[in-house]
Formats: structure tokens, sequence, C-alpha cells
């Protein structure tokens, strides 16, 4: 029997879709997965001698949705435990969901090769190929990515490249993700990885391609740096 894609399995419920099923239709179709793959491979554990590795896909995907939608990793893992869409776009079964630890590993892999700045030009390549990527105005913004502040690993310390942030009166320890989206197509061109208290200010620079009429971003950026 032939294997179900993504769009027929959204399709074969016969109601109304959210925009979250749409956009990943849409994502599913137009994003260069072989490509990316093959960026990606080289670095990627084969998981011999214990538990599979998970598939490279399913993670690549599960990371992807993580930075679309915002979920820090404990909540990417929820998500694809509560929402069907989302196991469905990530090729996952409930028998089998990656736990907080590996998505946040998988992240790391991708920072420790420099990985993540190559999947945004693949992406942003191949659609701007196709006039996908619109160039006119940028949208910057930031997510605080939270981690367990565990000391339990090898060293007895806590990552020295995540910090504590207070955000309204709670306070976070991680990373942040500083973002740059195109205002007209919603597609992400720019990702800087940071501390989780360097300031979004600070990385405004880093976040824009150069041939924008428009800056938009929120009151956090428009104080002057310390």
């Amino acid at each position: 029997m032939k294997q179900m894609t993504f769009a027929d399995a959204e399709y074969a419920g016969k109601r109304k879709q959210t925009r979250k099923e749409l956009f990943l239709i849409e994502m599913d179709r137009v994003v260069p997965w072989k490509g990316l793959i093959a960026l990606i491979e080289p670095y990627y554990p084969k998981g011999e001698g214990g538990r599979p590795a998970y598939p490279l896909m399913a993670m690549l995907r599960v990371h992807l949705m993580q930075n679309w939608f915002g979920y820090s990793d404990p909540a990417m893992e929820e998500a694809l435990y509560e929402t069907t869409i989302l196991r469905q776009f990530a090729g996952l079964s409930l028998e089998r969901i990656p736990d907080e630890t590996t998505i946040l590993n998988f992240r790391r892999l991708l920072e420790k090769h420099e990985l993540a700045a190559g999947i945004l030009a693949v992406i942003n390549g191949y659609l701007g190929d196709r006039g996908l990527s619109l160039r006119q105005g940028t949208i910057v913004d930031a997510t605080l990515i939270n981690a367990p502040s565990s000391t339990k690993n090898k060293d007895g310390k806590r990552d020295p490249e995540m910090h504590q942030a207070k955000k309204g009166n709670q306070y976070y320890f991680g990373m942040k993700a500083h973002i740059g989206v195109d205002d007209e197509s919603g597609l992400v061109h720019s990702v800087v990885g940071t501390a989780a208290n360097v300031a979004d200010v600070t990385q405004v620079d880093k976040l824009l391609h150069g041939e924008e009429n428009v800056v938009c971003a929120d009151a956090g950026y428009t104080v002057s740096a310390p």
C-alpha cells in the first residue's frame, strides 16, 4: 500500500484546516528537504551500539517546527504528544517521541558544526529562486529558549553558553534566538543564537540582509545597549 503523504493525511479528515495545518502543508511542499539532509547528514550520529537514532528527517522537521512556532525544548516534546498535526509533519508516532534532551542535543549539533546558517541559506536560496522570498522589509524579534540548569554532566558545571534572564516577572535559564523575518512572506532569513541575557538591541545588525526599506521591531530594540 502506498504511504500516505503529509498533505494527504490532512485532507483525509475532510474538515476545515487550521492556519497551522495549511502552513505546514506548504512548508512540506516547498522546503528543499534533500538539500538540508545532505547538509546535516555527515555530522548526524548513526546510533550504533545502542538505541537507534531518530531519523534525521524527523529531527530536522521537529527543529524547524520549534523555530517556526517558538517552542522551548520541553514545550516541543509536549506538543508532539498532544498535537497530531505536528507528529504527522515530523513523521513520528506516539510510541517514540524524542524527549526534550534529544531535541536540545540536535540543536547543539547544528550549533557545534555551524549548520544553522547553512540551513537558512539553503531554504532561502531555494525559495528565492522561486520568487517566494521577498526582501523589502525585515521584522526583528527574539525568543527565549529555556533549558534545564542541571549540573549533572561530565564536568559538573552548567553550560557556559547559557545564562539566566528575566522576562516580565519570570526568570529563564538558557539561550535566546534572535530572528529576522521577511515582513511580507513571513519567512525567516536570519537567526543568531546567544545566551539568554544578551540584549536584543545588540544583535540587530546581524539580523538584517541590507536590502530593507523598512525594519520593524518592538520597544525592546529602542533602548541603548549596556
